[in-house]
């Protein structure tokens, strides 16, 4: 068994298993006592060996998968067929037809339509209520300007009647 790996009170017991004279043992280091000087844990793994990592493999690139557009298999550059056996799961699954298709697709518009002609409505709504709101606003404005020039003339003809009670 190699010594080099294991913490010195370990190889210094396997040592003495495994001769017969104990003259020749290494002695055991002293172990310490006090708080201060550390744990024998920590003794143990200054002298531990540090793991190592296996090695990460890579894998080469599989190339690029831009076909360019002067290939000279086009035909190849389409869609790729492929043939399953009867009995198996992905050849059982339900194929659509160009009729299906067609039906699926004009669902799909009038659904979109509907959508599209109440968000067009929604949106009419909100022009409204904006339309009104600026309307309110304005006719708000309007009256603060009036009442405002309602209180400067008050002020202004309290200040006159103030100044001629206090001539007489």
């Amino acid at each position: 068994m190699s010594s080099d790996f294991l913490p010195p009170q370990i190889d210094s017991i396997n040592e003495r298993a495994m001769s017969n004279d104990e003259t020749f043992t290494k002695p055991e280091p002293p172990m310490r006592s006090d708080s201060s000087s550390g744990s024998s844990d920590e003794d143990r793994d200054v002298n531990a060996p540090v793991p190592v990592r296996p090695k990460f493999h890579s894998r080469k690139s599989s190339g690029t998968i831009i076909v360019p557009r002067d290939s000279r298999d086009s035909s190849d550059s389409g869609p790729v067929e492929t043939r399953f056996a009867p009995n198996d799961v992905r050849s059982m699954s339900p194929r659509r037809t160009s009729r299906d298709l067609e039906i699926m697709g004009r669902e799909a518009r009038e659904e979109l339509h509907r959508h599209a002609k109440a968000l067009q409505e929604s949106l009419l709504m909100i022009f409204h209520r904006i339309e009104a709101v600026k309307e309110e606003h304005d006719k708000l404005d309007n009256n603060n300007k009036f009442l405002q020039k309602y209180i400067g003339d008050l002020m202004s003809t309290s200040k006159i009647t103030s100044t001629t009670r206090g001539r007489k």
